[in-house]
């Protein structure tokens, strides 16, 4: 149990050091200075955590209960404290062809994603060089490494990385019309679900900026096979949820597509 206290404490020391780089941006900038810190804290933040998570897990693997509960209240406290920010390349993506963002603020924001991404990796490499529990000690004994992430077959984890984008894609589109209070234990219950579900076969990270920092240095695959799992999957995952929910659905019914931006009042006569 020693172990775990430990890496909660790290977990927690990497949410606050972002909640300071936050709440420093939201003082101290405007605009899209402002805007770059937070997504970079941000993805900082949920990489930081999942590299502790993963280390805790691949260690010492908890109960089943205790593993998907600490899944599940990592994940609200991300959602509670990421002021908006996507921390993927493929909600700046969206925002370019929901026409929100232009295409070079977009680049500029997943810049910043795979910065923080990479300062992630240097960050838990120096928590673990300290020594401090004995998953630390064994880890630094193997250089720091990680071995194969996947426990399937390569079709199999890239149909599973597909398959959680498009839960998690469609979850969050469900979240827009729930009450905000319901919104993060909502869409966090869905994402302990998927990696309860798919976590064994391809880690159901669905995320390649946090696949980049975590599953990325792994031997045991070519990098371009890790860019056909956690890149291109997640990418078709949530593109077919879109164009599904958003313009398949609404065709089949009779109704008017129409995008989650636009006004209920709107949406209403419309339809």
């Amino acid at each position: 149990m020693s172990d775990a206290y430990v890496s909660l404490a790290v977990l927690g020391a990497a949410v606050l050091l972002s909640e300071a780089a936050r709440a420093a941006a939201a003082r101290l900038l405007s605009g899209a200075h402002r805007t770059r810190v937070l997504e970079a804290a941000s993805t900082f933040q949920l990489c930081c955590c999942a590299h502790e998570l993963k280390l805790l897990g691949a260690a010492a693997p908890p109960a089943a209960p205790l593993g998907l509960a600490l899944t599940y209240v990592v994940t609200v406290v991300h959602l509670g404290t990421f002021r908006g920010a996507t921390c993927s390349p493929i909600g700046a993506a969206e925002s370019v062809c929901r026409g929100s963002s232009g295409a070079a603020a977009a680049a500029v924001l997943v810049a910043c994603q795979f910065a923080a991404a990479v300062a992630a990796r240097f960050f838990a490499t120096a928590v673990w060089s300290l020594g401090l529990s004995e998953v630390h000690v064994r880890h630094q004994k193997f250089g720091f490494r990680c071995f194969d992430p996947l426990g399937g077959t390569l079709p199999e984890a890239a149909a599973v990385e597909l398959g959680c984008a498009f839960a998690v894609q469609a979850a969050a589109m469900r979240a827009r019309g729930l009450d905000e209070k319901l919104r993060a234990p909502f869409v966090a219950a869905v994402i302990t679900a998927v990696v309860y579900a798919g976590g064994g076969i391809s880690g159901a990270v669905f995320n390649p900026v946090l696949a980049f920092s975590v599953q990325f240095p792994c031997s045991g695959h070519s990098y371009a096979e890790y860019c056909l799992v956690y890149w291109l999957s997640p990418v078709l995952g949530v593109a077919s949820c879109v164009l599904l929910f958003e313009k398949v659905v609404p065709f089949l019914s009779g109704k008017t597509p129409v995008g989650p931006d636009v006004p209920a009042k709107q949406k209403q006569k419309t339809q």
